[in-house]
């Protein structure tokens, strides 16, 4: 006969089936919270017919481990057993990072059974609300963070059904809730900034350059202390910038290239693989999606300048010999010829942003991240009326909605001057 304990506002049942070998009783419990406002009697009722259809499933063996495994204890079991096999290493990364910081700290402490439809929408609402985001920005997380999150948890529940640990997937009855559209949100320069951007790279200006080490004639490393100079932007930054502003290309892209990746002849740059920040370093990774491995056409303008580089580096690591570390022919490099630090592009554009508004103050360009170089590329491109599939596929977006839904501002100035085009046209008929 099932026990019955009351707990607050819940009733705990506990159900006994038999002895293990060591002669110590075996118990299987469940908890029970019944309706609000339900009368003495109706309470009474249904907490005897939980209990009753509790001991019949524990007599039938239809008892699941999920009735009283946590989702953290199931979720460190899913990451070892499950996770680890077959997942990738940055697709790890990243699962743990969504369990860690979002999940586990909202519903870790609920047994899989408990979990209802009604709790992962209460959930996934609180991920849209001011204050729920682990980076401290203002705001909620956008609809494809959270389809990410989802995404992990669903997964983990999945093999929670497959493993005969619980019975369905509460995440397949739920729908993500919408987050208005991105794109007023999105950093960019208009047509008339990016140029005056791209011809301040080229000019003399007070530069900062942060401590370092260098080698001397014998080959003896010393220390460089910070110090700043009239001089123009490194060329290799130049060209960094250049080509972010051309391409759309991803920071981890960039700074992945290797001389093999230029075709000079066809002004093309090849995307094969991306970098990105772990503890202590980067990984080189292939890309996510087949969309994003790709080949962008470049002006020839921009090709020569690569060419300049790649002269430069060459007469560059004829001087420094053995202190170059050719670790991989990169394009952009360290002092040392080592990959250019994931950090280095977004600061030296800071830099230049705050050095263009200290010489133009009555016209200063917006403050931007990196990434606004990617949308400053594909807002021209939009401007300049190219369609929407060619901007996608320069970008290597997966869909052409992912582009839409981005750059609508840039699209919804494009129908602005359409629908002016024809007013003209029609007003030239009549």
């Amino acid at each position: 006969m099932a026990s019955i304990q009351k707990r607050g506002g819940s009733y705990r049942v506990t159900v006994s089936c038999g002895y293990n070998i060591r002669g110590k009783k075996l118990t299987r419990t469940a908890t029970f919270t019944p309706p609000p406002d339900l009368s003495p009697r109706k309470l009474e009722k249904a907490v005897q017919a939980f209990a009753f259809a509790f001991e019949q499933r524990v007599k039938n063996g239809q008892v699941l481990a999920g009735e009283r495994t946590t989702l953290q204890e199931f979720a460190e079991r899913w990451l070892a057993e499950y996770a680890q096999v077959h997942l990738a290493a940055g697709t790890l990364d990243k699962y743990r990072y969504e369990l860690d910081e979002k999940i586990l700290p909202a519903l870790g402490h609920r047994k899989l059974a408990e979990l209802k439809p009604h709790h992962l929408n209460a959930f996934y609402l609180s991920l849209t609300q001011d204050g729920a985001r682990r980076d401290g920005k203002p705001g909620g997380y956008r609809s494809a963070s959270i389809h990410k999150t989802h995404v992990v948890l669903s997964s983990l529940l999945r093999t929670a059904v497959e493993w005969e640990i619980l019975e369905r997937n509460p995440c397949s009855a739920v729908k993500l809730p919408s987050v208005p559209s991105p794109a007023d949100q999105v950093k960019f320069f208009t047509p008339e900034q990016a140029t005056a951007f791209l011809a301040f790279l080229r000019q003399p200006h007070t530069w900062t350059t942060a401590g370092h080490r260098r080698t001397d004639g014998t080959g003896k490393p010393y220390q460089v202390a910070p110090y700043a100079s009239c001089r123009e932007a490194p060329l290799q930054m130049q060209v960094l910038l250049e080509l972010a502003v051309y391409t759309g290309m991803r920071k981890g892209e960039i700074l992945a290239l290797t001389w093999a990746d230029i075709d000079f002849d066809q002004d093309t740059v090849s995307v094969s693989r991306a970098v990105s920040p772990v503890k202590g370093g980067v990984r080189i990774k292939a890309p996510k999606t087949r969309t994003s491995r790709r080949v962008i056409t470049i002006p020839h303008a921009l090709t020569e300048r690569l060419e300049a580089l790649r002269r430069s580096q060459a007469d560059y690591r004829a001087r420094v010999g053995d202190y170059w570390k050719d670790t991989g022919d990169w394009l952009f490099t360290q002092e040392d010829g080592r990959m250019m630090h994931y950090s280095t592009p977004y600061h030296a554009l800071q830099t230049l942003i705050g050095q263009y508004n200290r010489f133009h103050p009555d016209a200063p360009l917006p403050v931007i991240p990196f990434h606004g170089l990617r949308h400053t590329s594909a807002t021209l491109l939009i401007s300049a009326h190219q369609d929407v599939k060619t901007v996608s596929a320069r970008l290597g977006h997966a869909q052409t909605s992912t582009t839409m839904d981005i750059y609508t501002h840039a699209l919804r100035e494009n129908d602005r001057r359409a629908a002016d085009s024809l007013e003209a046209l029609l007003k030239q008929r009549k």
